[in-house]
């Protein structure tokens, strides 16, 4: 599965967070352990943000925190805010016409393994992945 860049770091931030889940965390620190560029950054932040995941405080003991628990926040949600979740819920080949009465040639494999996909990307939160290894980037 091919995310966005921006999902993906996205992804890749709050999960860094997660890790001290009740430390603020300055935009100095997620750039020197992330690797992202400091526009990038930002902007990716302040989209965080926007959809409610972290809050931003300013000043000089500012930087970011969680907005929410961290079982409140789902891996579906993050995919969903920042690319939306219909290349799950489509054809796998494309076709528009694709159901159970029209089907493609994959349709009954791909329907079983997206429903799948995303009932793990229902029940994945940020409490309950594996954060030191998935920080291995």
């Amino acid at each position: 599965m091919k995310l966005q860049k921006t999902t993906e770091y996205s992804l890749r931030i709050l999960i860094y967070m997660a890790k001290e889940r009740e430390k603020i965390h300055t935009a100095k620190s997620i750039l020197e352990n992330l690797n992202i560029s400091d526009k990038y950054l930002r902007r990716i932040m302040t989209q965080l943000t926007k959809f409610g995941f972290i809050t931003s405080v300013q000043g000089k003991e500012g930087g970011y925190f969680f907005s929410r628990k961290l079982e409140d926040i789902s891996i579906e949600q993050v995919i969903g805010a920042f690319e939306g979740l219909n290349k799950f819920s489509g054809c796998i080949l494309g076709f528009d016409e694709c159901s159970d009465e029209n089907p493609c040639a994959f349709h009954s494999k791909w329907k079983d393994f997206r429903s799948n996909l995303l009932l793990f990307l229902q029940e994945t939160n940020l409490s309950n992945i594996e954060v030191e290894e998935i920080l291995k980037f």
